[in-house]
C-alpha cells in the first residue's frame, strides 16, 4: 500500500477527492485534499494500476505524479493548525464573533494548549481582560511585522 499524488485542475481538488472516495474501490484506502496543497490530491492505494482505473472517468483529474510518497511526507497535512498560530502578545486584533464582535483589542496572553487568547479591549474605560477562542479574532496589526 502506497500514497500517490494526483495532479488536478486548480481549485478542483475537493471535487476530485470526493469523486475518488465515492467510487468505493476496495483497493483505494484514503483520499486527502489539503487546502495548503493546490492542484494535488493525495491518495492511498494498493498500486498505480488501481488508481489509473479509478481516475479514468473522473473529470479534472489530470495524472498520477510518478513515484510514491511516504507517510512522513504527508503527515503534516493531517494535524490541524492551531487558530492562535501567528498571533503574538501585543498584536492589535479585532473580535469577529461573540458579544464583543467588532471591538478592537490588544493581545495580552496566548494559551496554545486551549487555543485561546486573552485580550484587553481598547475602548473600555476600565481595562478588562477577555478570553476568546483563537478563531474569534482577526489580527489587524502585528508587532512582528
Amino acid at each position: 500500500m502506497s500514497i500517490y499524488a494526483v495532479k488536478t485542475t486548480a481549485s478542483q481538488e475537493q471535487t476530485v477527492a470526493s469523486m475518488i472516495a465515492n467510487r468505493e474501490e476496495k483497493k483505494v484506502h484514503a483520499v486527502l485534499a489539503p487546502e495548503s496543497l493546490t492542484s494535488y490530491v493525495m491518495v492511498e492505494a494498493e498500486d498505480t494500476g488501481v488508481l489509473e482505473r479509478v481516475l479514468e472517468d473522473i473529470p479534472h483529474a489530470r495524472s498520477i505524479v510518478p513515484g510514491e510518497s511516504s507517510i512522513t511526507e504527508v503527515e503534516h497535512f493531517l494535524s490541524p493548525k492551531p487558530d492562535v498560530e501567528g498571533i503574538a502578545e501585543g498584536d492589535i486584533v479585532e473580535l469577529i464573533a461573540g458579544p464583543f464582535k467588532g471591538e478592537k483589542a490588544q493581545v495580552q496572553r496566548i494559551d496554545e494548549g486551549k487555543d485561546q487568547v486573552t485580550v484587553e479591549l481598547y475602548e473600555a474605560t476600565v481595562p478588562i481582560p477577555v478570553t476568546v477562542r483563537g478563531d474569534q479574532i482577526r489580527v489587524l496589526d502585528s508587532d512582528e511585522r
